[in-house]
């Protein structure tokens, strides 16, 4: 008994960390908390920084004192012959004696200190491992704003899809009732078999369109999906209405937001560039500059003609050395000094780039914003004219019913009923999908 019931809690809690891994519902604003942890392309920018961290280590313990040993076992297979005149033992003038030297088997243990004094590479190197950290973390402020527009557009594409197909399954209701109720005016002889027909081509283009509406929801969804960093086909519902959505990314107070294209993340990459650049340039002068390492070194040899080295009789001889070395560049047969130039050219042309980032950030924001007012005021207007299309077609439907409208002005005023339902909808994701773009040019997220 005791072992089922922890089983069941253990399911239990499975299950509840499976819906959080996998939310099934979601606000807009869930929707992009999530997908800034789970989104693949924000998760590869959090470990892109992560890796910078590391790089920016690395360089700084390149100039840190760095410790190395070695261990060399030797072995003469077969020993190297010197000759030596034989007259030093005693023998004929012109005669050689052959003659080894040493044992055949040597072991040397060694550890080594080596520490940079100066080296200007160096130098330029802790710089740019700085210059690559900022810009890591550009990266990842501007891949998540991306992001963030990318789940508001696909949010929003979703609830586009939902609306479409709420409105499009009223007109049916309505299309449907309407020929029901004409074909029996007409089978009483009433009214005029091309009556019923205008309204039955309409009732199979607004079956046709609410197919493919499905077949767009569907597709809306997985985008979704992939978007906030879910399963292509995992079961989500989105939790906020289009219109109210719509109305709570209407602020007009954005449109006086600063423009100071220096706040905007694009620009700041673009320093980036300008200050990488700056620091080759650092680099390649750094060249003709000495460098001066120090290192101190010290072991341990024994040698003995057979493999005794563990034997406590072994005889180990000492040794230490500490020396300075300068490397000092002289002539490279103007390899440095084009290289320096080339470095300059290309610091040259990043100051112009960023001139011209700063005009295209300040044409964007001032579009940007064009764009936002003007998806306001269509929102405004074709809600406006939506209003009237509703009028419009309740009248002719009663027109119609009445006896003194045709059919042809019935089907006219529907279509453009339909047209004003599909362009309010549009209107709507307009408004927040353009005021997801000025906050991200203006990387102002309110």
């Amino acid at each position: 008994m005791k072992s089922k019931v922890i089983l069941i809690f253990s399911l239990l809690f499975s299950l509840a960390l499976i819906g959080q891994e996998n939310p099934q519902s979601l606000t807009l604003q869930e929707a992009i908390d999530f997908a800034l942890e789970n989104n693949k392309q924000a998760k590869n920018a959090a470990l892109d920084i992560e890796a910078a961290e590391k790089i920016k280590w690395e360089t700084t313990a390149s100039g840190l004192p760095q410790v190395n040993a070695t261990i060399d076992y030797q072995n003469f297979l077969k020993q190297q012959v010197s000759l030596i005149p034989a007259e030093f033992f005693g023998g004929n003038p012109g005669d050689f004696e052959e003659v080894t030297f040493g044992t055949k088997q040597n072991v040397g243990a060694f550890a080594t200190v080596t520490q940079k004094i100066f080296d200007g590479s160096y130098l330029v190197g802790l710089q740019s491992a700085k210059v690559y950290l900022e810009i890591s973390e550009n990266a990842k402020e501007k891949t998540d704003l991306e992001v963030r527009n990318a789940v508001i557009n696909a949010y929003g594409n979703v609830l586009l899809a939902e609306e479409s197909i709420t409105i499009l399954n009223n007109n049916i209701d309505v299309i449907q009732k309407n020929v029901d109720e004409t074909t029996r005016i007409y089978e009483n002889g009433m009214a005029e078999e091309e009556s019923v027909e205008q309204l039955e081509i309409t009732l199979s283009l607004l079956k046709s369109s609410l197919s493919n509406a499905e077949r767009l929801k569907a597709l809306a969804y997985q985008m979704f999906n992939i978007t906030i960093g879910l399963d292509l086909n995992n079961n989500t519902t989105l939790t906020d209405n289009l219109e109210a959505l719509t109305l709570q990314n209407m602020d007009l107070e954005l449109l006086n937001a600063d423009e100071n294209v220096e706040n905007t993340i694009d620009y700041k990459i673009a320093e980036n560039d300008l200050e990488s650049k700056e620091l080759l340039v650092k680099l390649a002068k750094s060249k003709a500059l000495p460098t001066l390492n120090a290192f101190l070194n010290g072991g341990y040899s024994g040698f003995n003609d057979e493999f005794n080295f563990l034997n406590k009789n072994q005889d180990w001889f000492g040794s230490s050395l500490f020396g300075v070395s300068m490397n000092i560049p002289i002539f490279s047969s103007l390899e440095r000094s084009a290289a320096t130039q080339r470095a300059e050219i290309n610091l040259e042309k990043a100051e112009t780039d960023l001139q011209l980032v700063e005009q295209q950030l300040s044409f964007k924001i001032t579009r940007a914003k064009s764009d936002y007012q003007f998806a306001i005021e269509e929102y405004q207007n074709k809600k406006q004219n939506l209003n009237l299309a509703e009028r419009i077609e309740r009248k002719n439907q009663t027109k119609f019913f009445e006896g003194i409208g045709s059919s042809f002005d019935l089907r006219q005023a529907q279509t453009q009923l339909y047209s004003a339902q599909r362009e309010y909808l549009e209107a709507m994701f307009n408004v927040i999908s353009s005021k997801a773009e000025l906050e991200t040019v203006l990387n102002t997220i309110n």
